[in-house]
């Protein structure tokens, strides 16, 4: 499985142009998973959390304002309509 980390302390921006987005999706969408199986199998082995609380629900919806952080690197999501 391929991972992509990112050490630095701030969190990272993802915008999205539509929410609610799943988590598993947000996970690929960001890059951090190179294929929905992967980030699904990541959620499942409690290795994502959101907004600080480990997170098991790859369908966990994810609006803007949440922080998830997964493999090193923390995403704050933003949201844009129409971007």
């Amino acid at each position: 499985m391929r991972m992509k980390n990112d050490t630095s302390a701030l969190p990272r921006t993802v915008t999205i142009d539509r929410q609610p987005i799943e988590l598993y999706q947000l996970l690929k969408l960001a890059d951090l998973a190179a294929s929905g199986g992967e980030a699904k199998f990541a959620i499942a082995r409690g290795e994502v959390r959101v907004n600080g609380q480990v997170e098991t629900r790859k369908r966990k919806k994810i609006v803007a304002g949440d922080l998830v952080e997964f493999a090193g690197v923390q995403i704050r999501i933003a949201f844009a309509p129409g971007t």
